[in-house]
C-alpha cells in the first residue's frame, strides 16, 4: 500500500504539469469515491483532461512530460489525446500510475468539477458527486464489478436532489433497471 504522502506527491507533480499548459482537468475514479463514499484501496489515479485542451496543447503536454519524473511513451500519449483514449504515466519516484483520459464520460462534467480539501491545505478540482455516480453506472454497464459498491456508497451519501438528478442521467442512458439492480444488491460479503 501506498502511502498518503506519495499520492499527494503524484498528483502534484500532474497537477504542475497541467497548470503550467492551461490545461483543464479533474480527479475522479477510486480515490474520489473513497471520498464521497467508503474508503478502499487503489493504486492508480484516474485523471480527465480537457480533450479539446489536450489536443491543441499536446506538444507542449508532450515537452512538459518529457522534463517530468514521469514515464511514458510520446506516440501512445499522442493517439491517445487524439483518439480521446485512455493513456499512463508512471511516476518514476513513488511507483505510482496515473490513468489519463482525454475525453468526458460525463458531457460537461469539468465544467461541473468541484474544489476539495484532498490533503492538508491542498485544495484539487474532483468529479462532481452525481457525476461520479453516473460514470460508476456507466462503468459497471461496461462490466465492471468494483464499480458496484462505489455506487451505493456514493449514491448513500447523496441529498434527495443528487438522487434524483441520478435517477433521471440512470433513465436518459436506458440504465435505470440496472441503477435500481445495484442499489438493492448488499454490501455484505457472502
Amino acid at each position: 500500500m501506498f502511502p498518503v504522502e506519495a499520492f499527494e506527491r503524484t498528483i502534484l507533480k500532474f497537477v504542475a504539469i497541467a497548470e503550467s499548459i492551461d490545461l483543464p482537468f479533474h480527479l475522479t475514479g477510486g480515490s474520489i469515491s473513497s471520498v464521497y463514499g467508503e474508503p478502499r484501496l487503489t493504486q492508480d489515479i484516474d485523471i480527465v483532461v480537457s480533450p479539446e485542451v489536450a489536443r491543441n496543447r499536446v506538444d507542449d503536454f508532450v515537452h512538459r512530460l518529457a522534463s517530468s519524473d514521469f514515464l511514458f511513451t510520446e506516440g501512445v500519449v499522442r493517439q491517445s489525446v487524439e483518439n480521446g483514449d485512455l493513456f499512463q504515466l508512471l511516476d518514476k519516484s513513488e511507483s505510482l500510475k496515473l490513468d489519463i483520459y482525454p475525453r468526458e464520460l460525463i458531457p460537461g462534467e469539468l465544467q461541473r468539477s468541484q474544489r476539495l480539501e484532498l490533503f492538508e491545505g491542498v485544495f484539487l478540482p474532483v468529479v462532481s458527486r452525481t457525476d461520479a455516480a453516473i460514470s460508476k453506472l456507466i462503468w459497471i454497464d461496461k462490466g465492471s464489478q468494483r464499480s458496484r459498491r462505489d455506487l451505493r456508497s456514493i449514491f448513500r451519501g447523496c441529498n434527495p436532489p443528487q438522487q434524483t438528478e441520478i435517477r433521471n442521467a440512470a433513465d436518459k442512458l436506458l440504465l435505470s433497471e440496472l441503477l435500481d439492480e445495484v442499489l438493492a444488491e448488499s454490501d455484505e460479503i457472502r
